[in-house]
């Protein structure tokens, strides 16, 4: 990825993570020399970029435990002391700043004796298919609780041929079902989902990714709706984010690239979910 400005190298490092999909000739995983060579990049300034977000997640988690009621409810949350909680997702949980991130770091400031695991099992550009494709790793995680954020990359569109989203609604239910059936089975996992959200499409072709990577993908809202009726159909607790980012979407919850939430729209997925479980 030679020559990135600045911009995209951020962009790139907070939402794709190689580390999680490659390892090293030996079979570790690997380091943070190799992934800055990945990138076309110096180790230091990948350290900088990458720390840069973990710093933006934990003020995030730090401002909304500011909240007494908001503090109250991550007391409430009915996690285990010493279990484990996996994030099963996309480039939405996969993001250093994602909902997952900031609620681990909610946990490490609040809760740190309980020792919970969280473990980010979001990947970016993953459709329900593909979860499908690595539910072992899922399930060797021994999770008690599965957060699941998945069904947005089934609704993208090709720009040269719209006519159907990637994959049709009766797969993504299918994929859906057996994702939450192996795990259960598995692991006896308890469950909560989160709808993809809307987006704002127009923003999607201009951005500095799209226009410098070569795709030429967008989504349509109501392919995302039409996904968010399936996930709001499983026998768990949901939340909705469709609802809660509208129609259209506040400017201010999602990044410059109308698809994934900025830091603001991760903290109302965080607020949802804890107010969701606390109950």
């Amino acid at each position: 990825m030679p020559d990135m400005p600045l911009e995209l190298l951020s962009f790139v490092i907070q939402f794709i993570h190689p580390e999680k999909t490659n390892t090293g000739p030996t079979g570790l995983t690997l380091g943070d020399a190799a992934i800055a060579a990945m990138f076309d990049t110096d180790v230091d300034t990948y350290r900088a970029i990458k720390d840069g977000f973990a710093v933006s997640a934990r003020q995030a988690a730090a401002d909304l435990l500011a909240d007494p009621e908001f503090a109250a409810q991550v007391d409430r949350l009915p996690f285990a002391a010493g279990s484990t909680v996996v994030g099963l997702g996309d480039s939405i949980t996969d993001d250093y700043e994602s909902w997952l991130e900031i609620l681990r770091h909610c946990f490490d400031l609040r809760r740190k004796a309980d020792g919970i695991t969280f473990v980010n099992q979001g990947i970016s550009g993953d459709t329900t298919g593909e979860v499908l494709k690595r539910i072992n790793g899922v399930v060797l995680a021994a999770p008690a609780w599965v957060l699941c954020m998945i069904g947005t990359n089934d609704a993208w569109r090709n720009l040269s041929a719209d006519v159907k989203p990637n994959i049709a609604p009766d797969e993504t239910l299918r994929n859906l079902q057996a994702i939450r059936s192996v795990i259960t089975e598995r692991t006896g996992a308890r469950w909560l989902w989160i709808t993809p959200a809307t987006v704002l499409p127009e923003k999607m072709s201009v951005h500095i990714f799209m226009s410098t990577s070569g795709f030429n993908l967008t989504h349509v809202n109501d392919d995302l709706i039409a996904v968010g009726d399936l996930v709001r159909g499983m026998p768990d607790p949901v939340v909705d984010l469709q609802a809660l980012f509208g129609i259209p979407v506040r400017a201010d919850l999602l990044l410059p690239d109308g698809l994934h939430p900025a830091l603001e729209g991760q903290k109302v997925i965080v607020r949802a979910l804890v107010a969701k479980l606390a109950a």
